[in-house]
């Protein structure tokens, strides 16, 4: 009897492990409100804004954040845009991750890089936060730095002393005309990253 009950907790854990193995964390990082909605430190936003028009998903408001449910190919996607400010994501990572038992693994990051010229898309596995101030609380928070990120680039294009007028600045014309595409392949991106796991989305996407 003991023996039985030990094998049903077991494959039941079994089980659990194998669908949280399907479930993805894919955080979209920026700054709530109006003011902040066109600009490029927002570009994680604007990604997940841009799949869930694509799929027809609607954002609720949940604890430290937004969160919309992605159903594709037998995987779940929680696409988070946290309400806490850039300096703080780390707090609504962390709180989403734990609840609902998403691994370190199955996380993506979506966030601006300076170091990048407009539109480069750089995924990695782990790395510094850069000086990006969202990274920096995640890392602080996970006590890691070995999750996934996809840095978009959006160039440093300013004048010395300018930096925070350009990040908090909004798309000038001609990045607008090119965004459309670049959002296309970042919907990709999320796709392949559950999909086809993340080698194949780096040998895939990177420099494309």
């Amino acid at each position: 009897m003991i023996k039985w009950i030990t094998k049903l907790f077991s494959s039941t854990q079994k089980e659990e492990n194998i669908d949280n193995m399907k479930k993805y964390l894919i955080v979209g990082l920026g700054n709530i409100g109006a003011e902040y909605v066109n600009t490029r430190h927002n570009i994680g936003f604007k990604v997940l804004d841009f799949l869930a028009r694509k799929e027809s998903l609607s954002f609720e408001t949940v604890k430290l954040g937004s969160l919309a449910e992605y159903k594709f190919k037998g995987r779940t996607f929680f696409l988070l845009k946290p309400n806490t400010y850039m300096n703080l994501s780390g707090k609504a990572v962390k709180y989403w991750m734990d609840k609902e038992n998403i691994p370190l693994e199955n996380i993506l990051v979506i966030t601006d890089d300076l170091n990048l010229s407009f539109g480069t898309i750089r995924i990695k596995p782990k790395g510094s936060d850069g000086g990006h101030n969202g990274l920096k609380n995640i890392n602080l928070i996970l006590n890691t730095q070995n999750y996934t990120r996809y840095r978009f680039g959006i160039s440093d294009q300013f004048k010395k002393g300018q930096q925070i007028d350009y990040v908090l600045g909004e798309w000038n014309a001609e990045e607008e005309a090119k965004l459309t595409e670049r959002l296309e392949i970042s919907a990709e991106i999320i796709r392949t990253f559950g999909t086809a796991g993340l080698e194949n989305t780096m040998t895939t996407f990177n420099g494309k």
